[in-house]
């Protein structure tokens, strides 16, 4: 499939072809010590008034979800470093690393365990590596200009962390034993229990260490709202004192939006995920995307995606949910819309496959559905270079547009500097009842599609992306 595209700073090169998710000593010991709000009522009185806002490299991040047990063949650090050039050339800035901490053995889910089962908070898995491995890796990213984000499970941890016989009081225990997290069906996990202060302090503890002896730029956290708000916005306080810090919310069913109104920055938009995934298979019509873009404070925005661990293990992958002829303009779709765009290990390829969690499954990079890393590589471009497409002001300048027609959807970014518009038919029919003179003029610079611009009709899974003179 043919791409138009008269930007000439682009180039498209190629053709298309759940289980739960150290002794507390050594965190004090290694890191610095923790001067940390003392009470929750002290950590709501520092916060008013307050606001915590991105940092300013959030405005044009492009995430990318590391696994780094399935990346390679021995799913080290070491080895995944020498892959960070073929990331930075399809214009991903931003990596995110699935949990990199021990895992316990107790009540282990699989041969390996899940990542989400920590054993120690300020460790890491022998299995990836050391940490010098893992602190020449950061070193070596940030040197190539990436940020790097740990994933970090605070509502609970592995059988074997030694909190469980330190501390049993900071687990949630039922008739005098820990327990696991009710509900979930989360055996290899015990349920942390933050009425407890100290279990406070020493969690901040942790995740400071890392910005602290790592200079890690950010935490996406697992199942967020399973902690309480205000640890949240304690935690968010203090690591902001170390550095201005990007925080990414794991709350799928957005069970509570306060988590945006301090602690995070951004939330999956994981109804509009779900939303894309049928509009795109022509199941429901392109307008019903319209109803599932999320209401968040300013200074929020969402993390937009096609795939990520969870939905490629659990539900589908992700050439089970876009088709060759729907991904590229379902890639486009989340790279302009407002929110950070990210993309999970081995979706460039479009591989067919359920990465396991528990077991040795590396990436066969030579089974994927198709190669997507060119059309990547120029929404990146887009992104980065088009003040428009930029999150600095959340869903400010974004105002969808009507052409007539439910398959088509359409929308416009403006910014100080500049207007830009997207339009797709998000249906495998040719659209002609439409009149997109409604929204555009025909004289607009084309800056990238997969199609030749009609004003009277749209092919199937056909997108423009046009700059308004």
């Amino acid at each position: 499939m043919g791409f138009k595209l008269k930007m000439t700073s682009l180039m498209l090169a190629g053709t298309l072809a759940l289980t739960a998710c150290g002794s507390t000593s050594n965190t004090i010991e290694e890191a610095e010590s923790v001067d940390t709000v003392d009470t929750v009522a002290e950590a709501k009185d520092a916060l008013k008034n307050e606001d915590s806002t991105a940092p300013a490299w959030v405005n044009s991040a492009v995430m990318y979800e590391v696994n780094v047990r399935q990346y390679t063949k021995s799913g080290t650090f070491n080895e995944f470093a020498e892959h960070l050039q073929e990331l930075k050339d399809m214009g991903i800035n931003t990596l995110w690393f699935m949990p990199i901490h021990p895992i316990s053995k107790t009540n282990r889910s699989g041969t390996l365990g899940s990542y989400y089962s920590v054993d120690n908070y300020t460790e890491v898995n022998p299995e990836f590596g050391s940490k010098e491995d893992f602190k020449n890796l950061v070193d070596k990213a940030h040197e190539m200009g990436f940020h790097v984000m740990m994933d970090w499970v605070a509502n609970h941890t592995g059988w074997d962390n030694p909190w469980v016989s330190e501390h049993p009081d900071w687990y949630t225990q039922a008739d005098g034993k820990i327990i696991s997290p009710e509900g979930m069906g989360w055996p290899d996990v015990a349920d942390l229990n933050y009425d407890n202060e100290e279990l406070r302090t020493e969690m901040i503890a942790s995740m400071k260490y890392w910005i602290e002896e790592f200079d890690v730029d950010g935490f996406r956290c697992d199942y967020a709202p399973g902690v309480p708000v205000d640890f949240w916005e304690q935690a968010r306080a203090e690591l902001d004192k170390e550095k201005d810090i990007y925080m990414l919310a794991e709350d799928l069913g957005w069970v509570n939006e306060k988590l945006l109104n301090y602690a995070f920055d951004s939330n999956y938009n994981s109804k509009f995920y779900e939303t894309l995934v049928e509009v795109a298979q022509d199941r429901k019509t392109a307008d019903k995307l319209k109803l599932y873009l999320p209401k968040m404070p300013e200074t929020t925005f969402p993390l937009n995606y096609l795939d990520n661990h969870d939905v490629n293990f659990y539900d589908r992958t992700i050439s089970k949910a876009f088709s060759t002829e729907s991904m590229p303009a379902s890639l486009a779709l989340i790279f302009t819309l407002p929110g950070v765009p990210m993309i999970y290990t081995s979706d460039e390829i479009g591989y067919d496959h359920a990465i396991e969690f528990m077991e040795k499954d590396p990436v066969d990079w030579e089974a994927g559905t198709g190669d997507y890393r060119s059309v990547i590589a120029d929404l990146s471009e887009l992104k980065q270079n088009h003040s428009a497409l930029q999150n600095n002001d959340n869903f400010a300048g974004f105002e969808f547009l009507d052409v007539g027609n439910k398959n088509i959807i359409a929308f416009e970014r403006n910014s100080d500097d500049e207007s830009l518009v997207f339009i797709a038919n998000f249906s495998t029919r040719v659209q002609e009842e439409l009149d997109l003179s409604i929204i555009i003029s025909g004289d607009e610079e084309v800056l990238y599609s997969n199609n030749e611009l009609n004003l009277e009709k749209l092919n199937p899974y056909s997108f423009y992306i046009l700059k308004r003179n």
